[in-house]
């Protein structure tokens, strides 16, 4: 059969992973809304709960399948366990798989079942088992920082989120609110967002105000960046 351009430029390694004109493949950032939407983890250990618990913070309706399951997973009724070995082709009964096992035969069959049936899945420390990504996140209510270096060191994405933990405090989150609040006020009453000094109003000393907790501070500066009519 003849290959078109495209897929004349790319391979599959043997792992599974997809290689683009010899370089790993760029990825896109995108944001899942899995809130109530069927999630499985295969695993039931220490990573597999962490996973589960990002998952549940979204509010992922998550399913868990493992031989074994840890303590702390059975003991959260927001969770369905289920002990027994992965199914094979189960994948595709859920929006959204996690590979979280040390056996990587199973891991490689969640894997091919996701390709198989157009479910994202992640591999827990394996790029190559790996249809989507899950970074390093740091959040501040709304706000969601990621960091990534798909998958070539884990290390180094978590000593870069400790850093924007450091830099980006407390204060973002309520930042947020009070820009998200003016915007919402401005297109109720009938008016455009667009072309106003958002960052005049993030760079005029609001946050300062904010770690003050001069909240009135921060509204007034606000309302002294946008213009009377969308105050």
């Amino acid at each position: 059969m003849k290959r078109s351009p495209a897929d004349r430029a790319r391979h599959r390694s043997p792992r599974g992973h997809w290689w683009l004109f010899g370089a790993i493949a760029v990825l896109i950032t995108v944001g899942l809304i899995l809130a109530g939407r069927p999630v499985l983890v295969v695993g039931g250990g220490t990573v597999a709960a962490q996973k589960a618990a990002e998952l549940l913070h979204c509010g992922a309706t998550v399913t868990v399948v493992a031989p074994e399951i840890d303590p702390a997973l059975r003991a959260d009724d927001r969770v369905t366990c289920e002990a027994r070995p992965y199914r094979s082709g189960e994948v595709a009964g859920y929006r959204f798989a996690v590979a979280a096992t040390d056996d990587p035969a199973v891991n490689q069959a969640v894997y091919d079942d996701g390709e198989a049936a157009g479910v994202w899945v992640n591999a827990a420390d394996d790029p190559a088992r790996c249809s989507a990504t899950l970074p390093s996140r740091v959040r501040r209510g709304s706000l969601l920082v990621t960091v990534s270096t798909q998958g070539r060191s884990p290390a180094l994405a978590v000593h870069l989120r400790r850093r924007l933990e450091q830099e980006i405090g407390p204060e973002y989150a309520l930042l947020l609110d009070l820009l998200a609040e003016a915007r919402d006020r401005i297109r109720a009453a009938g008016g455009s967002t667009e072309g106003l000094d958002w960052q005049g109003a993030i760079e005029s000393g609001m946050l300062e105000e904010i770690r003050a907790d001069r909240i009135h501070g921060a509204e007034e500066l606000l309302r002294t960046c946008l213009p009377s009519s969308s105050a």
